[in-house]
């Protein structure tokens, strides 16, 4: 059976933003370059135009020969550890991309190995050939591309052969030795090597913009300072004269930064209050999303935590100890509150991906985004402060993962 190598590289100069693939085929008993491909693809991000290379690069080595057995190499940890599934695929935009590319060849004949940028120079320059075509307004053409000149140039450098043989691919050139022969044996292992290496922290930076959650917590109400609890049952109150105050003091925070691309707020009034103020000094709209509300305290609304303790002893302890366990009179746990955010959160960075957004709400959904980030335990809820009108910040990357990037920040306040 006839081995192929793929190489694939993808590139945004903007991400989202100009965007173009390249891919190459070679033989994998010789190294010798088979075929070539690169397109522009207009605005795109930088995962979407690599997995695009990659279909490329498998399409072009199957209409060559669509029995052989394929090795992938390429420097984006997050198409090889999603196409060897060891990571999932959330992004809405990648899904489609992934299942394209599983369908070129059977699983079985298909291996995926994460290289460094270093050794995937050929499909980087022919994504930027295409990248570079693209703002002449022209296509990417084979006849005028450069990238194997290059490698020549690179290996003429080092004191290796340069190529020989013109290749059987459109401007297909052979390049003596560029890549041993690989075969369906121990390829896996490789992969799996790579993967490991990519959860650590020396994983390279190729997973794009994350999608960036900066969590405001609602100015003072005449509840804040009383410590009572205030969640979405209640008299619903509105933002105190100190409250507008603090959120105008995070208004000018954030214009500072510069990076707050939406607003979005919890329907209540404290929180909508909040982010109007916000969201006029930033010149964007407020948009409401009922996943971000407070739980509902049932019974508890409005009472102090000594009220309660006073009034509803054993139901108290009970909601300390068990995350289940629900306020007196019907209100929400934190379980329940928990689910909520998970799935509130999992929609947000999909539909925000490489962007910031700012997210107006309250202390236990705070509490509850920054929980989950670190995969802490729900009593970890008890542990943390958070201060009226604060500022937090959670970045979730492609591969699932989540950093923790601030939590109560009141010096703007001060």
């Amino acid at each position: 059976m006839r081995e192929f190598i793929v190489e694939a590289d993808g590139g945004s100069r903007g991400n989202p933003g100009p965007a173009g693939y390249g891919a190459v085929v070679r033989d994998a008993a010789t190294g010798r370059t088979l075929l070539e491909t690169a397109e522009y693809l207009g605005i795109a991000t930088n995962n979407v135009a690599e997995y695009r290379g990659l279909l490329a690069g498998l399409r072009a080595a199957h209409s060559l020969d669509p029995t052989a057995r394929v090795h992938v190499r390429m420097d984006s940890k997050l198409v090889i550890e999603q196409m060897s599934g060891r990571w999932k695929i959330k992004h809405p935009a990648m899904k489609p991309l992934a299942a394209q590319a599983r369908a070129v060849f059977p699983a079985d004949r298909v291996t995926y190995e994460w290289i460094p940028r270093a050794e995937n120079k050929h499909a980087d320059r022919l994504a930027n050939e295409a990248m570079d075509a693209g703002a002449r307004g022209e296509q990417w053409s084979a006849t005028t591309s450069t990238a194997e000149l290059e490698v020549a140039d690179v290996k003429a450098r080092a004191g290796e052969p340069e190529a020989a043989d013109v290749g059987a691919g459109a401007g297909g050139v052979e390049v003596s030795g560029a890549v041993g022969p690989v075969g369906p044996a121990g390829t896996e292992a490789q992969a799996r090597t790579s993967g490991a290496a990519a959860r650590g922290w020396s994983a390279a930076p190729d997973l794009g913009a994350p999608a960036t959650l900066v969590l405001l917590r609602h100015g003072e109400t005449p509840l804040t300072p009383q410590k009572r609890f205030s969640g979405s049952g209640g008299t619903n109150p509105p933002l105190s004269d100190i409250g507008r105050e603090q959120a105008h003091r995070a208004a000018e925070a954030l214009a500072a930064r510069g990076t707050i691309e939406t607003v979005l707020a919890s329907p209540l009034a404290r929180t909508r209050q909040t982010a109007e103020i916000v969201a006029a000094r930033l010149n964007l709209d407020v948009h409401i999303e009922d996943g971000l509300r407070e739980t509902d305290f049932g019974a508890w609304e409005g009472l102090t935590f000594g009220e309660v303790r006073d009034r509803y002893p054993d139901d108290l302890n009970t909601w300390l100890a068990d995350p289940e366990a629900r306020p007196t009179g019907g209100g929400e746990s934190f379980a329940e509150t928990a689910a909520r955010i998970e799935a509130t959160r999992d929609r947000l960075v999909t539909a925000h991906a490489g962007r910031t957004v700012l997210l107006v709400t309250h202390v236990t959904p705070i509490k509850t985004f920054v929980r989950l980030a670190l995969g802490a335990p729900p009593q970890s809820l008890f542990r943390m402060e958070l201060s009226a009108a604060s500022l937090s910040a959670v970045a979730y990357y492609a591969d699932g993962n989540a950093s923790v990037r601030l939590f109560n920040d009141t010096s703007h306040l001060r």
